[in-house]
């Protein structure tokens, strides 16, 4: 099998949570969803684990999570910096929020030589989504993935979310439009876009999987975002975006993997304990063993 890579985007701040989502405890013995994640990489086939965190997240980091896969996976641990700009720009001063998932990825691009997955370290994909993208790059394919979800199983009961609503052909994704403030209201499902959710939308959640191609995508477009956005506090440079520009360019094709494996995440903290449930189920079942690692 060919040598893929799980990446973990774990640098983000939390701020709709309260918190740094990346350390809480949803397993009975302690465990992240990040273990749950790279428990599911491990068995999928993959042989490398790389973490995109904040520098002063670090030591807690390390105590924490990434210790203890140490004699399990290769584990590369890189920083997000918001200085780490082009040639010829300057960081804001008053910038305190990352500059977004695009950023974060290309953040590892000295790490990186292989095809690779990356995910949001905060989301608990299923063990058959990490497995469809490893079977995918088993073989000599050079094209761009995405596991997709179906909206109405990805949705929060606690507030309204963000997601990447997805059209494709065959099985070849088209466009990924992120879509904002998505959340039900008694029978339907509302969004700051002006279309009709019906909840069986295929929607990204940021499950992608990557050639080492996406580094040169990342650092051009990276520098046309800026030239536009330097100076917006707010905004994020979102992977959504780059894969869209490519597909819209023909410059990549991007296939879609649809997975049936339940998502469930921790957007907000009223959503932590639906989420440790659905995990205390999962171990009933037998999916995971009583103790990862």
């Amino acid at each position: 099998m060919k040598n893929i890579t799980l990446l973990v985007m774990a640098a983000g701040m939390g701020s709709r949570y309260g918190g740094l989502k990346q350390l809480d405890e949803v397993g009975p013995n302690g465990e992240t969803i990040i273990d749950f994640s790279v428990f599911d990489a491990i068995r999928a086939g993959f042989s490398k684990v790389v973490f995109i965190i904040r520098e002063d997240f670090n030591e807690q980091f390390k105590e924490k999570i990434s210790d203890k896969y140490a004699d399990k996976i290769e584990v590369e641990i890189v920083y997000q910096d918001l200085k780490d700009l082009p040639s010829g720009y300057n960081y804001p001063d008053k910038r305190s929020k990352p500059w977004g998932t695009g950023h974060a990825i290309l953040s590892a691009r000295d790490v990186i030589t292989e095809s690779f997955a990356a995910i949001n370290g905060d989301d608990f994909y299923g063990k058959d989504s990490f497995k469809i993208i490893a079977d995918y790059y088993s073989i000599e394919n050079n094209q761009f993935t995405m596991a997709a979800f179906q909206l109405d199983k990805t949705l929060s009961d606690y507030g309204s979310v963000s997601r990447g609503i997805c059209e494709q052909k065959l099985d070849e994704l088209i466009t990924v439009i992120e879509t904002h403030d998505i959340k039900r209201n008694d029978d339907e499902i509302t969004c700051d876009r002006d279309i009709i959710l019906s909840g069986k939308e295929l929607v990204s959640m940021n499950m992608w999987g990557f050639t080492p191609a996406i580094f040169n995508h990342l650092e051009n477009m990276f520098s046309e975002f800026l030239n536009d956005n330097i100076h917006n506090l707010k905004s994020e440079f979102l992977i959504p975006s780059v894969v869209n520009a490519v597909i819209k360019k023909k410059i990549e094709v991007v296939n879609v993997l649809k997975t049936d494996s339940k998502w469930f995440g921790v957007t907000y903290i009223e959503d932590k304990p639906f989420v440790k449930t659905q995990i205390e189920n999962l171990l009933k079942q037998g999916e995971y063993p009583k103790k990862l690692f």
